[in-house]
């Protein structure tokens, strides 16, 4: 599909990668123009385990890390599952031959900073990186927006997805996309998009469901950018920081309500 327009200014996507942000990132190239990838290195599991430690204690810090290490070793086992899921919603899971991708250390560092300010964007879309502190973003030269895989602000943080449903909240296994300030998941709202898991999917395979079902409002959101339109709507929801959960309850959850 070729751009609808041509967009009068570039678009940056910052993000530490993964399928279903190479699917969002495709969909706005055809849709909206050119984007350039700012890629950062991942946060070693090391740094990412005491992080935690630090701010939850160890038992539930441990018990996350215990979900992440089957989590991964899930996709291998559940590739199929995944592959399917890819063909029969179109997605386009890897960069395209000649996508523009700039490798940082940190999104929060004078690096990726530099970078955005030498491209000169007309909108900046975090998708999947680390958050970016005050400082940051008082010196980004355009709108900061970010993609996030849960409804806001009641399944802010982790695996918003995984968490609607475990908490028997089907109506918002969705996603948002909203304006970036110094919290997690709290700026305003600009676009949410629901939808349904199907058969088969899992805590390894939500994100890229959710991806399916919003790259249109990944898309508007953007468009609304570049013309200069940030409409916030009020959800009318709690707001709720939430992490990885333990191994514990992951397991519980699936034994008891299927949700895996």
């Amino acid at each position: 599909m070729a751009a609808s327009e041509s967009s009068p200014r570039p678009v940056v996507v910052v993000t530490e990668g993964g399928p279903h942000i190479w699917a969002i990132v495709n969909a706005l190239a055809d849709r909206v123009g050119p984007v350039s990838v700012i890629l950062e290195t991942p946060e070693s599991k090391k740094r990412l385990l005491l992080g935690r430690a630090r701010r939850q204690g160890w038992i539930s810090a441990t018990g996350q890390l215990g979900t992440m290490v089957l989590t991964r070793l899930g996709k291998r086992f559940l590739a199929g599952h995944a592959a399917r899921l890819v063909a029969e919603e179109k997605l386009e899971t890897e960069p395209r031959p000649g996508q523009a991708i700039i490798h940082v250390p940190s999104a929060n560092g004078p690096e990726c900073l530099k970078e955005i300010t030498n491209i000169k964007p007309g909108v900046v879309l975090l998708a999947g990186c680390r958050l970016l502190s005050k400082d940051t973003l008082a010196k980004m030269p355009c709108p900061v927006l970010n993609y996030h895989a849960g409804i806001a602000p009641k399944y802010r943080g982790m695996n918003g997805g995984y968490w609607a449903l475990a908490c028997g909240d089907l109506q918002n296994f969705g996603t948002t996309v909203h304006l970036v300030d110094a919290g997690v998941d709290t700026g305003g709202v600009l676009k949410q998009a629901r939808g349904k898991p199907k058969p088969g999917d899992s805590i390894a395979s939500y994100a890229l469901r959710q991806a399916a079902f919003s790259r249109g409002i990944c898309v508007e959101a953007v468009n609304d950018a570049l013309a200069g339109k940030f409409a916030t709507i009020d959800p009318r929801l709690p707001s709720k920081q939430w992490f990885h959960p333990t191994i514990w309850f992951y397991l519980w959850t699936g034994l008891t309500k299927r949700v895996w």
